[in-house]
């Protein structure tokens, strides 16, 4: 049943809990695992890869068999349906386009007395993409991940996935890593995966950047590698909240938290509205539409722990606790969604209107679906080309303009007590004698 919350303070209490629920005892219970398995692979390389992956995927490999065959990269095609094809190459070129208007642009700019300042952007050499795998199937995150990075004109770009039960990995995320651009995929997962992009094996090669999420072992594992690779974010379990008036439709706005739910057992779903029958009307809705849910059991968890209907006086108070809460996903199933607009401060996606379930953004809109979570939409910002792109600073200077500039230069670096960059400058700037 999903519980209603008609005390502010109470509010408070829980929404904090579940925003700090991905960083419990139980997490940090597996840094060491985690960090035992990426020295392995550092140190070992394939042999630690293949080990970790009979132990943890019960799946025997050789070296060789890591990697996607171009054979199986065709036989995938024979076997996604055309009409599934076609949406996945629709979504590609949605994505696409929005992401092209993402890029940013080197510039210069020049100056009195000849000075010459700007910002160049360039990508990365070598991006490494986790797409979660195993018994499911996620296009999706290809598309979201790979899309980006070959926008950005990243010039390789290598996947890797859990392989399934039968040692193999799913067609449709095959194909919609071809269709996305991908340049190699490796049968991997797990934080031995991550190991792989980071340090590099025989067969892996080492990548630049790390995107994509994962179960805990890859978060943390992708945490311990911050520093020698760049990473997206560290994401956390999934998570929608949802402002509804009392004009929203009880039945869509269930269907929305259980989209949410219906992905983990610690998946979070919660409305916030200024209505409470329609609050009583979402929960009864709720549990209408889980009689019969193909993943009843980890979405009744989700609902049950992480799942409630927080009652208020006013849409303004629920921005409010919105805004403290920083959802991943936001959902503004209101009459006059751009007039709330203004009070929304941190939020990794935001849904506008009645018509626009967070489905949308997951799929075809064209904007990132791979956002900050567990109030990290306080600080950060979705995937984006940005992520696979660095920029450098440009700096010219005349001869004029470095006279100007020299004196406050030879006072600060006397104030840090640096003699070398100051006399750097006066060997450029004063007569010889």
């Amino acid at each position: 049943m999903l519980r209603i919350i008609n005390q502010w303070t109470e509010a408070q209490a829980e929404l904090r809990r579940i925003c700090d629920r991905a960083h419990d005892e139980q997490i940090f219970n597996k840094e060491a695992t985690v960090r035992e398995v990426l020295q392995a692979v550092k140190r070992k390389g394939d042999e630690a890869l293949l080990a970790y992956t009979q132990e943890f995927d019960q799946q025997s490999f050789t070296a060789d068999q890591l990697r996607v065959t171009g054979s199986e990269l065709d036989a995938a095609y024979r076997q996604v349906p055309d009409k599934l094809v076609a949406a996945i190459r629709l979504a590609k070129k949605q994505i696409e386009a929005f992401h092209r208007m993402r890029v940013p642009q080197s510039w210069v700019n020049f100056g009195d007395d000849n000075i010459v300042l700007g910002k160049r952007y360039t990508p990365v050499d070598r991006a490494g993409l986790y797409v979660p795998g195993g018994r499911a199937s996620y296009p999706s995150t290809v598309l979201m991940n790979a899309v980006p990075a070959k926008v950005a004109e990243v010039p390789r770009v290598a996947m890797v996935t859990p392989p399934g039960p039968d040692g193999k990995v799913n067609p449709v995320v095959l194909v919609a890593a071809q269709e996305a651009g991908v340049d190699e995929i490796y049968r991997v997962g797990g934080a031995q995966a991550i190991a792989a992009l980071a340090y590099g094996t025989e067969t892996v090669p080492q990548v630049d950047v790390i995107t994509g999420p994962g179960n805990i072992y890859v978060m943390l594992a992708k945490k311990q590698v911050y520093g020698t690779v760049g990473i997206d974010s560290l994401a956390g379990p999934s998570e929608v909240l949802v402002i509804a008036d009392s004009q929203a439709d009880p039945n869509h706005v269930a269907a929305d938290l259980l989209a949410q739910a219906e992905h983990d057992p610690m998946a979070a779903a919660i409305l916030i509205t200024d209505d409470a029958n329609l609050a009583e009307k979402v929960a009864k809705c709720v549990e209408e539409q889980l009689v019969d849910h193909p993943r009843r059991t980890l979405t009744e968890k989700a609902i049950a722990h992480y799942g409630m209907a927080i009652v208020v006086d006013s849409l303004e108070a629920a921005a409010a606790l919105s805004n403290e809460f920083a959802p991943e996903h936001l959902e503004l199933e209101i009459a006059e969604p751009w007039d709330l607009l203004p009070k929304i401060r941190h939020a990794g996606a935001i849904f506008l209107g009645y018509s626009t379930p967070e489905a949308v953004g997951d799929y075809l809109a064209g904007p990132n679906h791979t956002l900050p979570t567990s109030g990290a939409a306080r600080y950060a910002s979705p995937l984006c080309v940005e992520t696979f792109l660095k920029h450098s600073s440009l700096i010219e200077y005349s001869p004029t303009a470095l006279q100007k500039m020299a004196g406050a230069i030879d006072l600060m670096t006397a104030a840090e007590g640096l003699p070398s960059h100051g006399y750097s400058v006066k060997v450029r700037t004063e007569e010889p004698s």
